[in-house]
């Protein structure tokens, strides 16, 4: 994959947005990078850690009107896996999951509205997993003091981000996975997913239910001409099992039509199987596409450093559908009896006949930022600004990982020795 040139924007080209007192036309422009300016804090743990909210930053999307506003999502809430079997520990069970704007200010990012995502009948939603055979993920969830927690019909692990351009939200989660239309208002509208248990009674192909916990569908994006939702899943899914394809890095992406439900799928090929996988997807039109594709270290630390966080563009227009015929088929369209994720990789594909989306690097994290390395661990959110100005958010964690014993510490920044906050940080693609 031949790498094209980046140009990092040290002087930002100038842009025009709407001045927002009287809409007179004034210069703008993107500074390097933006950080969340005084995120509040949600709560202290008994060991005096602050737990923010913060944690923003899992998606992004651009207000399509102010140049200088973004929407920012949190996923499920703090958190961090116990010590016992596929326990999970949840700090604020009672938190909704919610869409933050941001105005970025003075090289700053000042939060304007919180938007609480809601269920059809205005409820707030929670993190909490879901409930068996509604998307439920294996999660056993408990509470700082240790108390076992109750799944919910209404949790949502909130991870993609596409604005529907009539002033509502999509989102995806890694739950279900669940796709979910909202209003303006974070009121649901519609919720899809492979069981038929969302509002409305459309669904997506059964076999996304074989994903993998806390790796479901990481990415949404929405083509310009607003009429298809293309979900990225974050790594190969546990089909038929986590045994049969721990040497799998074939991802899949689905494309689903608003309008009349019709799905796509195509197989999508992750550069190494030790990835955490791909976080994020967003349109350039309707068949190309940029994701960004990491592992799961900081940038600059001093032991066992971030070695691979790329962005990469796409292309759905040659590559084979790999649907199966029938919807309900719980493995998927099989390949000499095998699910398309036992056959690996490129070379398995290539065996069977499948053609994968092409994939050609434009910007490395760790290489081409003019702010020099990237420091985070989780680069989560892309969308692309006009004048080819790429905005890449980040998922703090609400400042905190886990201590080791079932609790909080703070996340601290190794290239920094900062609290990891949300940042944006932009850069000029060529």
């Amino acid at each position: 994959m031949k790498k094209q040139l980046i140009s990092a924007i040290a002087v930002s080209a100038v842009m025009l947005s709407s001045c927002h007192d009287d809409n007179k036309i004034v210069p703008f422009s993107y500074p390097d990078m933006a950080e969340a300016a005084n995120p509040a804090i949600l709560f202290t743990t008994a060991a005096g850690v602050n737990v923010y909210n913060g944690g923003f930053g899992s998606a992004i999307a651009a207000d399509p009107t102010q140049k200088d506003v973004f929407y920012l999502l949190t996923d499920r809430g703090s958190n961090v896996a116990g010590q016992t079997a596929n326990s999970i520990i949840i700090g604020k069970p009672d938190f909704d999951p919610q869409i933050g704007k941001f105005r970025l200010k003075d090289g700053k990012l000042i939060l304007e509205q919180t938007i609480e995502l809601k269920n059809a009948a205005g409820q707030k939603l929670n993190g909490l997993p879901n409930p068996e055979g509604m998307g439920a993920s294996g999660e056993v969830p408990f509470d700082l003091a240790g108390n076992k927690l109750t799944p919910s019909a209404d949790g949502i692990d909130s991870e993609g981000l596409a604005l529907d351009g009539q002033g509502g939200f999509w989102i995806s989660d890694e739950y279900g996975p669940h796709i979910v239309h909202f209003d303006g208002s974070g009121k649901t509208i519609e919720r899809i997913n492979p069981y038929g248990t969302g509002t409305g009674g459309r669904k997506i192909p059964a076999v996304f239910a074989t994903r993998r916990a806390n790796r479901g569908m990481e990415g949404l994006a929405i083509t310009p001409d607003g009429k298809t939702l293309v979900g990225m899943m974050q790594s190969p899914m546990y089909n038929p099992s986590k045994a049969a394809v721990s040497n799998s890095t074939i991802l899949r992406i689905l494309t689903f039509d608003i309008a009349t439900g019709n799905t796509k799928q195509y197989a999508y090929v992750m550069n190494d199987k030790s990835l955490t996988g791909v976080s994020d997807i967003t349109a350039l039109n309707a068949n190309t596409f940029l994701t960004v594709e990491r592992d799961g270290n900081f940038g600059g630390a001093a032991t066992n450093p971030a070695t691979f966080k790329k962005v990469f563009k796409i292309d759905i227009s040659n590559a084979t559908d790999i649907s199966a015929s029938d919807m309900s088929a719980v493995n998927g369209k099989l390949y000499g009896g095998k699910t398309v994720e036992e056959l690996n990789d490129a070379a398995g594909l290539q065996g069977v006949g499948i053609i994968p989306v092409t994939k050609t690097e434009v910007l490395d994290l760790l290489k081409d930022l003019p702010t020099g390395i990237y420091p985070h661990d989780k680069a989560e959110g892309l969308t692309l600004l006009p004048g080819n100005i790429l905005a890449i958010s980040n998922d703090d964690d609400f400042g905190v990982i886990d201590d080791g014993k079932n609790g909080f510490a703070a996340k601290i920044l190794p290239l920094t020795n900062s609290v990891d906050r949300n940042r944006i940080f932009f850069v000029k693609l060529k």
